[in-house]
């Protein structure tokens, strides 16, 4: 029975994408140190990263753009990516296992959402590691074009040197605009 695991990274930060990752395993991976993502060094997960897309039988990884998540908010935007993500998928999964409490609706078959299923269920584990890894590349691309807000550090979440940053130069085309602190800061800087 193929399991796909499915997680995202980025619905917290004020820039960048929201990235949703699905993978199946096989059933022994032989991936050691596996864990939520959260709970990984950069280090461990950049291993991690190369080794299930060494191990897994199928995966995706899906970004969906900051003005996307502006135009149909966070949730909506990553409901969209994860099912973008499972269609994605070169084998179609027999079950899906979501990490959080949504089911992203017309799945191509059952699905479960499991709280904090990316501390429990591998496969979400796998999955969690992928989207959070490709989401900080992408941040470091991010902050090649705008390197003033410090994206490589704080990848995009409202930290106290990203605030500051945002207030000095307003928002830069990578912002949710959708985001209160942005509209504050895009308020200021139009009046």
């Amino acid at each position: 029975m193929n399991i796909a695991g499915v997680d995202e990274a980025g619905r917290g930060p004020l820039a960048g994408p929201v990235v949703c990752a699905a993978v199946i395993l096989p059933v022994h991976d032989g991936l050691i140190g596996l864990d939520d993502s959260k709970k990984l060094t950069a280090k461990h997960r950049d291993r991690l990263y190369q080794e299930i897309l060494s191990v897994a039988l199928a995966y995706s990884i899906i970004r969906i753009e900051a003005s996307t998540i502006d135009r149909i908010n966070i949730l909506q935007a990553t409901l969209t990516g994860m099912k973008n993500a499972i269609s994605a998928l070169s084998i179609m999964p027999d079950m899906i296992l979501i990490d959080g409490n949504r089911v992203p609706p017309e799945l191509p078959c059952q699905a479960h959402a499991i709280i904090g299923g990316d501390a429990t269920e591998r496969c979400i584990m796998a999955a969690s590691v992928l989207a959070k890894v490709k989401r900080d590349q992408i941040m470091l691309e991010v902050h090649r074009d705008y390197p003033e807000y410090g994206f490589d550090t704080h990848k995009g979440y409202p930290t106290a040197t990203h605030l500051k940053a945002l207030a000095s130069f307003g928002a830069c085309p990578q912002h949710r605009r959708s985001y209160k602190p942005v509209q504050k800061v895009i308020a200021l800087h139009a009046s």
